[in-house]
């Protein structure tokens, strides 16, 4: 069983699961999973499809029975509540709004079917709060689709829930409203103040917006934390290649040096905080050396002289260039790894980085990470580059 909990003040409204699994006969859908998500946050369920994020979602709303475990929210046992006698409501990817509705019918929805009949300042003010207000009385197929989204937010949120649930909100809009709309959901969370529970599979996302985010991998989490530390401290090589790229060196454990490891890669030695290891620290030991590609910079050899000392070092021949605006993504070709990527901002251009060119590969160590090296280098990468 995997237990994963984040610091929180208040326990009256957390989401607690218990043991929680999911099995479709043979299948394992969600392996048994101990998750608190505290109250008032931003929590986000991260993985690609088939991972078991919705389903762990949907477990929480009651539209999935669990095969093992319970669900509690705040001191609750909802495990055998039906969704609507539950605190929470979902937003789904469709927005699933009433096209025959106006705006402002559709938010006051859920409050009309609970028999009350003064709605227009308790609907006016959740509309102020998704900045819809002045377009109450236009209909969905009128609006953009991140309006859509703010207005099935609202319908969401105007009948108090503890949780909001949000599954793949986004995942219909395009590439700028979509970074557009994290933003406005962050914000909206900021200040309603209650606790997000958010399905996606695409980092960015998470990480935009989630105080915590949990990894999820074959039904299991793989790592949960901040965005933060889940990309500069990643546990696992799925982690270190779904959050972002990752360049993975394998390596021997040397020596110690005070408080770091020195490693034998590729016939040179490189330098890693014994702090950031995760695997054996003994010599002869096996070690995947990590580092990001924006991490590291990239000299021409006729200038390596210039590179100040106490950086790792590694030589190499430049493959690929490729100019995307912000920066220029190389390929670098070296003794210890054909095809290492390496992220330079561009502000002052070397004319000579180009394909050909012998380079060096210089970063901090304490830029540098290690992981057990019986794991997969490959693992997480399709997954990753899918997203």
């Amino acid at each position: 069983m995997i237990t994963v909990t984040t610091n929180k003040t208040d326990h009256g409204g957390d989401i607690r699961l218990s043991g929680i699994a999911k099995t479709y006969g043979s299948f394992t859908a969600v392996h048994p999973l101990d998750l608190t998500v505290p109250q008032g946050s931003f929590f986000a369920l991260l993985g690609a499809s088939g991972c078991g994020k919705t389903t762990t979602l949907r477990m929480i709303a009651g539209l999935e029975e669990p095969s093992a475990g319970t669900v509690h929210l705040g001191d609750q046992d909802v495990t055998a509540l039906p969704p609507y006698k539950r605190p929470v409501n979902t937003v789904f990817q469709s927005y699933a709004l009433f096209p025959h509705l106006d705006i402002f019918e559709n938010v006051a929805f859920g409050l009309r079917r609970r028999g009350i009949k003064s709605v227009k300042k308790q609907v006016g003010d959740m509309l102020d709060l998704v900045q819809l207000g002045e377009q109450a009385r236009k209909k969905p197929h009128q609006l953009s689709g991140g309006q859509q989204q703010r207005v099935a937010v609202a319908r969401a949120l105007i009948n108090h829930p503890k949780v909001l649930l949000l599954d793949e909100p986004l995942g219909a809009l395009d590439l700028k409203l979509r970074r557009q709309m994290q933003l406005e959901l962050k914000r909206i969370q900021t200040e309603v103040g209650i606790t997000f529970v958010h399905v996606t599979h695409d980092q960015e996302e998470a990480m935009t917006m989630a105080d915590t985010v949990a990894v999820m991998n074959a039904g299991r989490v793989e790592q949960l934390g901040s965005p933060t530390d889940l990309y500069e401290n990643p546990r696992t090589t799925f982690v270190a290649n779904f959050l972002g790229t990752s360049n993975f060196i394998e390596a021997e454990v040397d020596s110690k040096s005070g408080d770091d490891i020195v490693l034998k890669a590729g016939g040179g030695k490189l330098v890693l905080p014994e702090a950031r290891c995760g695997a054996a620290t003994t010599p002869g030991g096996k070690v995947l050396v990590g580092v990001r590609p924006e991490k590291i910079s990239l000299t021409h050899a006729d200038d390596a002289g210039e590179i100040p000392e106490g950086r790792n070092r590694i030589n190499g021949k430049i493959t690929n260039g490729s100019f995307i605006g912000v920066c220029t993504q190389y390929v670098v070709d070296s003794a210890v790894c054909p095809d290492f990527e390496v992220y330079v901002q561009n502000v002052d251009r070397d004319t000579r980085l180009v394909p050909g060119a012998d380079v060096v590969l210089h970063w901090s160590p304490a830029h540098t990470f290690g992981l057990d090296a019986a794991q997969d280098i490959d693992a997480g990468v399709e997954e990753g580059a899918a997203a």
